[in-house]
């Protein structure tokens, strides 16, 4: 077998089965919309500036978690790395006391100390690996046990305060927070690192680590690249932490090591090596906050931690199992799209958001008194005529439009890309597909900020005319 035609299977392994489609999104995505529908109904507040805003700040922290292990998950091995959980609280520490020192004071600062910090640490972990032939399960073990104890030497207990300039970030009521634009930045660079032909060289390494060597992929260099990805994503989670509980924790940090690897699972990673994504890593990190967020909906008094870790156990098992149908659904469902499963559900779960969150008692409110009889004529012929719309059916009307307007939108482009990717080659369609989804995103924020400022001009003049 050649090197090209080695290659060229190696590419074709990698991919899944059926295509352009991908079923291993089918169970978080369906995950993440029976887990929202459930948290709206149990407590309507979630759809709010400041319960998604809260949702955002403790999010955060584990999604960018599970990207650092896909990073190196998807280079193959069983590279499960256990440690980044420690290494998420070594940064923590050491950046609260460096700070606490006078050595970290700027942003630029303590955003460069907390990415070399992990990417060095992660490019040790590669070297122990490649040169001394150590398993990674036992290296990144060892990591785990090291850290946690020389956590516990730095900062015996929690304590500290974070820098200045994270004061606010962790207030979490509003949507738009520099939280925010750290994991809109990071999954965008994870996106954008997709598209090197360094990722491709990852994920044929991870799928057939021998196939990809004999087509010249340099096996070395890249599970290294992989772990310096891995140390910058890490530092990035550890500043969110930080923001998060505004202070240094030795331990606390040890929990993100269970919960981020059971978020990848449930993503529809492959623990062997060779599949993750962004979208999937990131759905199966906000499942685990809505089951959290819904467990405490309930009163389960001293053995709340207990249910969450059996919930987390339970949910884990049963995605497992799932997977083992996937290639059942793959032969009944060939041409199975994850964008527009997505879009379908949204608009479901939209109804269910809009039917959570409305007031119904304001209905009632003004009364219904009949004081002349029922005039059968009018009642069937009312409707059919044309009649004067009220100032009040008229701003509903404006408010509800851009919304509909919007969801007739996501579902047109949804069944064109559809199309479009099922007739083209993904390299093709790639681009417009970004160029399109970036445009309707720039289009919403400018729609909806024109809309704010509409409505911010007409309340005065309301006022001053009554």
């Amino acid at each position: 077998m050649t090197a090209p035609q080695a290659a060229t299977d190696a590419k074709a392994s990698i991919e899944p089965q059926g295509g352009r489609s991908n079923p291993f999104l089918l169970m978080p995505i369906s995950l993440f919309f029976a887990l929202l529908a459930f948290a709206v109904l149990r407590s309507p507040n979630l759809i709010t500036s400041a319960g998604i805003g809260s949702a955002i700040i403790v999010a955060t922290p584990l999604i960018l978690a599970t990207y650092a292990l896909m990073a190196s998950v998807i280079s193959g091995r069983g590279t499960v790395d256990l440690s980044i959980g420690p290494l998420i609280g070594f940064i923590n520490v050491t950046l609260i006391q460096l700070h606490g020192a006078g050595y970290l004071g700027n942003p630029i600062a303590v955003f460069l100390y907390a990415m070399l910090a992990g990417a060095l640490y992660q490019f040790l972990f590669s070297l122990i690996v490649i040169y001394v032939r150590v398993q990674p399960i036992i290296v990144s073990l060892s990591g785990y046990l090291a850290l946690s104890g020389i956590n516990l030497v730095i900062l015996p207990r929690p304590g500290g305060m974070a820098p200045e300039f994270m004061a606010e970030w962790g207030y979490g009521t509003s949507i738009f927070s520099p939280i925010l634009a750290i994991l809109v930045l990071a999954s965008a660079a994870w996106l954008l690192f997709t598209a090197t032909a360094f990722y491709t060289h990852l994920r044929l390494m991870g799928s057939d680590e021998r196939a990809a060597y004999t087509s010249g992929v340099p096996i070395t260099t890249v599970r290294i690249g992989a772990h310096l990805i891995s140390g910058c994503f890490a530092g990035l989670a550890s500043i969110c932490f930080t923001a998060l509980i505004s202070s240094g924790d030795p331990s606390q940090g040890t929990t993100y090591t269970l919960i981020a690897v059971t978020a990848l699972v449930l993503g529809g990673a492959s623990l062997a090596g060779g599949r993750g994504g962004v979208f999937g890593s990131a759905l199966g990190a906000v499942n685990l906050y809505l089951i959290t967020f819904c467990l405490s909906s309930f009163n389960f008094g001293a053995v709340q931690s207990f249910v969450t870790n059996l919930a987390y156990g339970t949910i884990l098992v049963v995605s497992l199992l799932l997977t083992l149908l996937i290639p059942v659904i793959q032969r009944r469902i060939r041409n199975f799209s994850p964008l527009l499963y997505f879009v379908v559900l949204s608009v479901v779960v939209l109804g269910i958001i809009l039917h959570a969150t409305y007031d119904y008692a304001a209905l009632g409110t003004a009364g219904l008194v009949l004081t002349d009889p029922v005039q059968m004529q009018a009642v069937l012929v009312g409707p059919l005529e044309i009649g004067v719309v009220d100032a009040g059916t008229e701003a509903l009307r404006l408010q509800v439009a851009p919304m509909v307007f919007g969801v007739l939108i996501l579902i047109v482009v949804a069944i064109f890309l559809r199309l479009a990717v099922g007739q083209s080659s993904r390299k093709s369609i790639g681009p417009a597909v970004t160029v399109i989804l970036a445009g309707l995103v720039l289009a919403s924020a400018l729609f909806i900020s024109q809309e704010a400022k509409r409505q911010t001009k007409d309340v005065p003049a309301t006022e001053a005319g009554n």
